[in-house]
């Protein structure tokens, strides 16, 4: 991460995993996992208000009990210490750990009261404020980093923990278990070396690492491969991620929310548009397979639309009905491997294609990550910076939706005021 005027690097370290873990150091990757291969992380960002805090008490009290609590975490979540590989003796892409690796963690400070108020506040920010609370993933072509971290403090308001993902390994769900276990170990934790056994992590956020449970009829795994081996050039086995084009000036953030009572009138309402539209197969596949899988398990579904009925004056309704009635469908008994088989045909699409696809889900009641100093003051979901990108999440009231959302700030500006009425007139 590049040090920016406002964060100030005060160490990068790298924390092990507690010794003696029972959880598998090696792990193939399965298609749903290499659909996401090259993709950029999707970064979670949760920010926490303390406002008796500085710098030396985060130092010498927090910050070891963070890291005690991770390396913790990281004896029920081992391959995330470790690296992706493609070995040449190997088809597909391996996750493997070996003795001595670890989880890297950047500890940060800021000094600016304007950026924890913009990042706590709902209200309309520059989309790339947040970026130097974010580490970068190491990656290279023969070898990539699983799971990279930050910890900021904010002398007298608080700090945050940023979180970078690799998608090829973690999906929404099995980073939100992640996280949700550092939380719960450091809630437990105590800073001194202990000989006893790490602590174990609640049933519902224990990682299932059997990957036999995912079976593959429509042989999607040998597509998959076959597009990433046959990618820019013949035999293509590099790692490293598909660049993304830098962020245009003038690209704002900002958060919107719908109340369980907006939701309700939402749906009275029967217009129908068409998204892409990500959907976690876990209790959708038969057999279905445990909530804690470790690793990907989600497919993104694809419907047409036209331009021009997305962005008509009822286009947010006719957004937020849509994804609803797709989930819907697949619930009833849709085939949902369906939309792996479809989208495997995106990547060498000759049609200009817009995809409208967005991160998150209200189902992991994040604002409920609590590390002992409280519930998140805010929690963010960042993708890569481009225009039309969004989010979903829970509500910090837990009974609505939480939306973030990337446009130019002019349409940005007119996006809100007009979510803003359309909400008044349901």
């Amino acid at each position: 991460m590049a040090e920016s005027q406002s964060v100030k690097i005060l160490e990068v370290c790298r924390v092990a995993p507690a010794t003696n873990s029972a959880a598998p150091k090696s792990l193939p990757l399965t298609f749903f996992d290499l659909y996401w291969l090259r993709s950029q992380p999707i970064h979670r960002l949760f920010i926490y208000e303390i406002p008796c805090i500085d710098t030396h008490l985060f130092l010498d009290s927090i910050l070891p009990k963070l890291k005690h609590s991770l390396s913790l975490t990281l004896h029920h979540f081992l391959p995330l210490a470790g690296s992706l590989t493609w070995p040449q003796h190997s088809h597909k892409p391996l996750l493997n750990y070996v003795e001595g690796d670890g989880v890297s963690l950047t500890v940060a400070e800021s000094s600016s009261a304007d950026l924890f108020h913009d990042l706590c506040s709902n209200d309309i920010r520059d989309a790339a404020k947040c970026r130097p609370l974010l580490a970068n993933l190491s990656v290279s072509p023969d070898r990539a980093s699983l799971l990279e971290l930050q910890v900021t403090v904010f002398p007298n308001h608080g700090f945050c923990v940023g979180i970078t993902p690799h998608h090829a390994v973690l999906d929404g769900r099995t980073s939100t278990s992640f996280i949700k276990s550092w939380a719960h170990m450091c809630k437990l934790a105590e800073t001194k070396e202990s000989s006893l056994a790490p602590p174990s992590i609640p049933e519902q956020l224990t990682p299932f690492y059997d990957r036999t449970v995912i079976e593959d009829p429509a042989e999607l795994e040998a597509t998959y491969l076959d597009v990433l081996l046959k990618h820019g050039v013949p035999h293509n086995r590099s790692l490293k991620l598909m660049e993304v084009p830098p962020a245009p000036p003038g690209l704002v953030q900002a958060t919107l929310e719908l109340s369980q009572d907006d939701i309700v009138k939402l749906r009275k309402h029967g217009m129908r548009t068409s998204f892409l539209v990500p959907v976690d197969c876990r209790f959708r596949l038969k057999p279905s397979i445990p909530s804690t899988y470790f690793g990907n398990c989600i497919i993104v579904h694809k419907a047409d639309a036209m331009t021009e009925d997305i962005l008509g004056e009822d286009g947010v309704v006719s957004a937020v009905v849509t994804i609803n009635d797709a989930l819907r469908e697949l619930d009833s008994g849709e085939d949902v491997l369906r939309g792996g088989r479809s989208l495997s045909s995106l990547f060498n699409s000759a049609t200009p294609v817009v995809l409208f696809v967005f991160a998150g889900s209200n189902r992991f009641e994040e604002y409920s990550t609590d590390f002992g100093w409280g519930r998140p003051k805010k929690v963010e979901i960042i993708r890569p910076y481009r225009e039309g990108s969004y989010c979903m999440l829970d509500s910090k009231s837990g009974d609505g939706v939480q939306i973030g959302l990337v446009l130019e700030k002019g349409k940005m500006e007119a996006f809100v005021s007009e979510f803003a009425r359309g909400l008044e007139t349901l």
